[in-house]
C-alpha cells in the first residue's frame, strides 16, 4: 500500500494555556511514515527533544523497503535517545531532555506502529474506534494492577507521569513497543499527543475522525479540543486508506 492509496493531514497547536509548543510531528505519505512526538512535561527543553526526533525521521531517504524503513526508524530513534541523554549530561546533574514518540509506517498493505510514552495511535475501522497503542504511564500500570478504574485514570493526580520516553533514563535499556496488522480500505488512523486524547472523550474522537464534511480531521479534532479549553499542546496526524 503506497502513497497513491493513502492520504494524510497534520496539525499542531500550543493549546489554550501554554506559551510555547513542545509537540512536533512528521507527515511523510511519500515514505509511508508519520509520527507525533511530545516533549516530556516538567523536563528541560522538551521542544528540543521532540524537534530532534522529528528532524531525524524527516531526513530518512526514499526508496527503502518496508523492513529497511522499520530498521531505520528504530536506529534513528535510538540514536536520538542517546544524543538527548548526552546533551542532558552536558547541561548538568539531574537534567532530563525527553519526549514521547508514536510512529506509524504503512507499506504493501500492512502497517506497523512503534511507541514509547503516552502519545497514542487510534484506528477507526468499520465505525468502531480502538486504541492500538498502550500508554507507558504510571496510571496505566495502576489500571493494569487493578488499583484504579480505567475511567478514573485521566483524573488521577499523577496522570502525567510517564514511565518510558526517548531521552529519559527511566530504564537501563530503551525500547519501543510495536504492533502491526493489515490495512483495510476505509481505515482511518489518528496519531496524537496526550493533550488531545486527554481533552476529548473517545466518542468525540470517533465522531470527528469519521466525519466527511470537508474539514480536515486534524483541524476538527484540534478545534474541538480548544473549545474544551485544552491546557496542553495538542497535535493530530490522520492517515486514511482509500
Amino acid at each position: 500500500m503506497t502513497a497513491p492509496h493513502i492520504s494524510s493531514c497534520a496539525m499542531t497547536h500550543p493549546g489554550m494555556k501554554r506559551g510555547h509548543n513542545e509537540d512536533a510531528y512528521v507527515n511523510r505519505p511519500d515514505l509511508g511514515l508519520w509520527a507525533v512526538a511530545d516533549g516530556a512535561g516538567g523536563h528541560s527543553a522538551g521542544e528540543v527533544a521532540s524537534g530532534m526526533i522529528a528532524e531525524s525521521l524527516e531526513s530518512i531517504p526514499p526508496g527503502l523497503s518496508a523492513s529497511e524503513l522499520l530498521a531505520e526508524v528504530r536506529l534513528r530513534i535510538k540514536d536520538t535517545h542517546e544524543a538527548l541523554r548526552e546533551e542532558a549530561g552536558r547541561r548538568g546533574e539531574n537534567v532530563t531532555i525527553a519526549s514521547t514518540i508514536v510512529v506509524m509506517m504503512a507499506r504493501n498493505e500492512h502497517f506497523a506502529c512503534l511507541w514509547a510514552g503516552d502519545s497514542r495511535a487510534y484506528l477507526l475501522r468499520g465505525g468502531a474506534l480502538q486504541q492500538i497503542t498502550r500508554d507507558h504511564s504510571l496510571v496505566q500500570e495502576l489500571v493494569d494492577a487493578g488499583a484504579i478504574r480505567p475511567e478514573d485514570a485521566e483524573k488521577h493526580p499523577r496522570a502525567n507521569v510517564i514511565t518510558r520516553a526517548v531521552g529519559a533514563a527511566l530504564d537501563d535499556e530503551f525500547e519501543m513497543d510495536k504492533v502491526s496488522d493489515r490495512l483495510m480500505p476505509g481505515d482511518r488512523f489518528l496519531l496524537c499527543s496526550d493533550g488531545l486524547c486527554k481533552t476529548l472523550p473517545a466518542e468525540d474522537i470517533a465522531t470527528l475522525l469519521a466525519a466527511n464534511d470537508g474539514v480536515p480531521p486534524p483541524e476538527a479534532l484540534i478545534a474541538a479540543a480548544l473549545t474544551m479549553n485544552a491546557s496542553d499542546n495538542v497535535t493530530a496526524v490522520t492517515v486514511e486508506v482509500s
